[in-house]
């Protein structure tokens, strides 16, 4: 283990740069007036009195720092959005000597408010967990959610009474090692979701990487001189696994067999199937902290490339390898391409990779406006949302350090609770920072780690869940004064396709622009955002026509019929469901069913 001089990042010290009350831009640059995007309804919500806790404050060793995850989730199947909250532990815990710190699965009471069900749901966890996604994988209509721990992982299956049952041993998806981000994908087209875990690091608490320990391998773990926690670089890296589902409630292991194992032994973050190719079938994203990533191009024969190098992913622009943790896709031009956001370490700049169509990538994130303001902060979760619901995607970026020892040194232009990064789209290919309101949501600062994001009050508009490092979340409420329209679509796969329709891609042609959207599971940081795909449609009130590629390679043509709506498309049957003001629709502008044209391909 050599001395971590610059700690995690890959680039040297970034200039510090404070505000005008000479606080670090990272918890200041606050303004006085302007738009008020969001506010933190936490408190109101009812969230606030869970809390998350992971170790010592003083962060001593990497395991520390990294987690936790939160997903978004309709567990009991009533339209509207539950949250489950990831939460750590302590060593004293770990060796039963004290009650450990649980998770929570809060059901959303469609008043605003959310009621702590943990308890009687069975998902307490009871590990020292990381993150989550959620996907139905024995396809019987019921959302199921896989947690990431440090030592065994759970997979709970969804009961359909309110309850889970943790099934991990029996599936044979346990791993057993340090696990972070998980994310499930059709990547053979059988039908049935596989699912895809990535490992961070091994880490032996019976001999822990302390600094100056022979596990550090006598190195000092340093960052601008300061001495901090060890790693990642220096440690053994953990492996990845994908599993195939074998249709039985088991799966298999075929990572090694498909090659999508990393023998490079690298540090595993975020990781999303999603098709960035456009050939209809979900290629491998992983993003790799201080190393190259990979990327896995999926061959349409059930095995995968590895693209990682020849697509312009593995590194930023200049050759070098970030430290990458969140991913964000979006079609942020409409053009029907899906690009990509990483996020990365302070003093290095989140990356976007700008995709031409076909799986190549260009880093623009200096063109776009992107790389300069994101510096200072150490990012984590990032997701694409159309926060105005003008028809162009927006960015929003979580942020928190990981050394608490930053705060004692304010000459660094940095602090360990950071704010949110709001950027708005130009509908140019550029981005502008949405200035930080005194008060307001994107004011909030916090040791930022997983976000997941979703129209959490069925309003429209998109919120995001913030599980935060050692303390209680934020929920961020869209309170936007745009009037905007919009439409979702709740989507529901046919016989050939999954349940949840996992790895569909939807058009939207609408108000002169066509949309892009695709129902993922996994992918921001450790979490799992909303599987309803949102589209703004700024001032039409013609709600446009969605054109569905559905995972069977089915591809059908729904007319929505009227604005403002949530509405439920079943493979093959059209709208078979709409809500409006998160109760079902009375009006003839949405009736029950309405049949698709349908071709295959």
């Amino acid at each position: 283990m050599r001395s971590s001089q610059d700690g995690m990042a890959n680039a040297g010290p970034h200039q510090a740069v404070f505000d005008s009350e000479h606080r670090p831009i990272t918890a200041g640059g606050f303004v006085k007036s302007g738009p008020i995007i969001f506010q933190d309804v936490a408190q109101a919500a009812g969230l606030a009195g869970w809390h998350h806790t992971a170790g010592t404050p003083a962060k001593r060793l990497i395991l520390e720092a990294k987690g936790p995850g939160v997903c978004l989730l309709d567990y009991d199947n009533d339209g509207w959005l539950d949250i489950y909250l990831v939460n750590g532990s302590t060593y004293k815990a770990l060796d039963g000597k004290e009650a450990p710190p649980q998770a929570a699965l809060f059901h959303n009471n469609h008043d605003g408010t959310f009621t702590n069900v943990t308890k009687t749901t069975g998902v307490t966890n009871d590990r020292w967990g990381y993150g989550c996604t959620v996907g139905d994988y024995d396809n019987d209509g019921w959302p199921d959610l896989y947690v990431t721990n440090y030592g065994s992982n759970r997979l709970y299956h969804n009961n359909h009474d309110g309850t889970f049952t943790d099934v991990a041993e029996k599936a044979g998806v346990t791993v057993g090692t340090w696990s972070t981000g998980a994310t499930f994908g059709d990547y053979d087209g059988d039908g049935r979701l596989d699912l895809f875990v990535d490992g961070y690091a091994r880490i032996d608490l019976a001999n822990p990487p302390i600094s100056g320990s022979k596990a550090a391998g006598y190195a000092a773990c340093e960052y601008r001189g300061a001495q901090v926690m060890c790693g990642p670089r220096g440690l053994k890296g953990e492996q990845d696994h994908l599993f195939h589902n074998n249709g039985d409630g088991t799966f298999t292991d075929v990572s090694k067999k498909l090659g999508v194992d990393d023998p490079n032994g690298y540090y595993g973050l975020g990781v999303l199937f999603v098709d960035v190719n456009g050939d209809g079938k979900p290629d491998l994203l992983v993003a790799n902290d201080s190393t190259p990533n990979y990327l896995y191009m999926n061959k349409g024969d059930g095995t995968f490339e590895d693209q990682s190098y020849i697509s312009g992913y593995a590194v930023n622009k200049d050759g070098r390898e970030i430290a990458n943790m969140g991913i964000a896709v979006g079609d942020y031009e409409n053009n029907g391409h899906l690009s990509i956001v990483n996020t990365s370490f302070g003093d290095d700049y989140v990356v976007l990779f700008q995709n031409d169509g076909t799986g190549f990538f260009t880093d623009v994130s200096y063109q776009t406006g992107l790389a300069i303001a994101s510096m200072p902060f150490v990012k984590f979760a990032d997701g694409f949302l159309d926060y105005d619901n003008d028809g162009w995607k927006d960015l929003l970026i979580v942020n928190g350090h990981v050394y608490p020892e930053v705060d004692q040194h304010p000459e660094w232009g940095t602090s360990y609770a950071e704010r949110p990064l709001l950027y708005h789209n130009l509908k140019n290919g550029k981005f502008d920072l949405v200035p930080a309101v005194e008060g307001t949501g994107l004011a909030v600062v916090s040791v930022g780690r997983g976000a997941a994001f979703g129209d959490i009050f069925n309003d429209g508009k998109i919120d995001v869940v913030i599980n935060n490092m050692d303390g209680v979340p934020v929920l961020l409420r869209n309170v936007n004064q745009d009037h905007h329209q919009w439409v979702e679509l709740g989507l529901i796969g046919g016989p050939k396709s999954p349940r949840d329709a996992v790895g569909a891609t939807v058009y939207l042609q609408a108000g002169g622009i066509r949309q892009r959207g695709d129902v993922l599971s996994g992918g921001s940081y450790l979490s799992s955002n909303d599987m309803r795909v949102h589209f703004g449609l700024g001032d039409a009130i013609d709600a446009g026509t969605a054109e569905i590629h559905w995972p069977s390679g089915v591809k059908e043509t729904v007319k929505l019929p009227a604005v403002d709506r949530i509405y439920t498309i079943t493979e093959g049957k059209g709208i078979t469901g709409a809500l409006c003001g998160g109760n079902p629709c009375e009006d003839a502008n949405a009736p029950a069913n309405m049949t698709p044209k349908s071709t295959s391909h």
